[in-house]
């Protein structure tokens, strides 16, 4: 690689920007580490005149990208747009094809378009580093492509999105409820004005299909997965969790069952004392479990510009020193598809909470459902509130299929004695 380096920077969010001040903070501490000095020779939003925190030379601005690379001699473009599509793809898949290392932050775009945008960068010999898309300032997928390179991965398990584990902690910590909580998250910067992304288990998704990738040597999943958010989540679950000695966290979890892929998002009921129990606010963990290495954990802030800026900045360290690596670990016709887990088969013990109107009979209704599908009760909770003359009523479960657990509870549907349809927690 050449000693001046020209680089391009898409996308001047609070991420962008934050990085682009550390790019210019940072040169001569890069060029003692790498031999290379760099030259931000471009810059890209969509609004030139927007106030911003850190400076930038108008000089170099475009609002289009796509002029950058046909007017420009760029080696590196960090694309931080965020969109699995549209310009965000469109800039990344033009890059490659012009010989351009690409860095991104961009979970949705890897782990919509990895495989093909892969197979483009080992085409034309160029990086594509995301290191950033996966938990923040974590090196998690370096530590899985070199660091753990020659270990058989089983099993990864992680809490992988700041703002839905700062919610929960926030609701067992203040014991107010869910959109209070929510409010205080979007007033700090945790949540977005629209966080539905961060809620409903999709954000973790995205990141648990690169881990997946990466851990297995698969290509990236196109299945349906089984996936739910904490939107459904009620202080009254944290109080009962508390009550049980356990935590609410949402799990993203990826693992080979027989042989197939099983990739899910949930939230899980942990015992209190576990250690991933003990990841609080906006902090993230993985879990790695390999042979020969056995358990390795990895934890850090999983979010923000600081964090996220930090590697992007390692992904640029790595390019600048002349890794040519495959994108995933291995090459791409390497990784094979993998057949996907039958998730009706998946047995797990459950937390059930039924709203219900308080008198005789209910109670017996809903013993009776479990019964006819063949669930066993391991626990049960009642809770009534007199005033309002109704009652929750919280199930501990032994272990059941999915398939009979989303069976029998798509049946209580038509008993008008419960009054909203049951919230289901998965034990961990």
């Amino acid at each position: 690689m050449k000693k001046n380096i020209n680089i391009a920077v898409v996308g001047l969010g609070n991420v962008g920007s934050y990085l682009l001040n550390e790019l210019n903070k940072k040169k001569k501490d890069i060029e003692n580490k790498t031999g290379r000095k760099i030259y931000i020779a471009a810059v890209c939003a969509r609004n030139k005149n927007k106030k911003r925190k850190f400076k930038i030379n108008k000089k170099i601005f475009y609002q289009n990208p796509l002029k950058i690379i046909q007017n420009k001699k760029i080696d590196i473009l960090f694309e931080l747009i965020g969109k699995s599509d549209g310009i965000s793809k469109k800039i990344v898949e033009e890059s490659l094809k012009k010989k351009i290392h690409v860095i991104t932050a961009n979970k949705s775009l890897i782990s919509k378009h990895g495989d093909y945008l892969s197979l483009l960068a080992e085409k034309n010999k160029v990086n594509l580093e995301f290191e950033a898309s996966v938990a923040g300032g974590i090196p998690i997928l370096r530590t899985i492509k070199d660091g753990l390179a020659t270990n058989k991965i089983i099993k990864v398990v992680g809490i992988l999105n700041g703002t839905s584990n700062y919610i929960l902690t926030e609701m067992q910590n203040s014991n107010k409820n869910f959109d209070e909580v929510l409010k205080k998250a979007q007033s700090l910067g945790y949540a977005e004005p629209n966080p539905k992304f961060d809620l409903n288990g999709n954000d973790v998704l995205s990141k648990i299909k690169i881990l997946s990738s990466l851990a297995f040597n698969k290509k990236i999943s196109k299945f349906k997965n089984l996936m739910s958010g904490i939107e459904n989540i009620e202080l009254k679950d944290i109080r009962m969790a508390n009550e049980l000695g356990m935590k609410i966290k949402l799990l993203g979890i990826t693992e080979i069952v027989d042989g197939k892929l099983f990739e899910r998002v949930h939230p899980c009921l942990l015992k209190k004392e576990s250690y991933i129990g003990n990841i609080n606010g906006v902090m993230n963990a993985v879990i790695l479990n390999g042979t020969p290495v056995g358990e390795s954990v990895l934890q850090g802030e999983g979010a923000g510009p600081g964090p996220t800026s930090s590697s992007l900045m390692s992904d640029l360290l790595s390019v600048l020193r002349g890794n040519i690596k495959y994108p995933f670990g291995i090459s791409y016709k390497n990784r094979n598809k993998i057949n996907l887990y039958d998730v009706n088969k998946y047995n797990n013990s459950l937390y059930l909470r039924f709203e219900v109107i308080d008198k005789p009979g209910v109670l017996s209704q809903i013993t009776k459902n479990l019964a006819k599908y063949k669930i066993s009760i391991e626990r049960l909770i009642q809770v009534p509130e007199h005033k309002k003359k109704t009652a929750s009523i919280i199930i501990i479960t032994h272990r059941t299929s999915e398939f009979n657990s989303r069976k029998c509870l798509k049946s209580f549907k038509l008993n008008k004695n419960i009054l909203k349809f049951p919230t289901l927690i998965r034990l961990f």
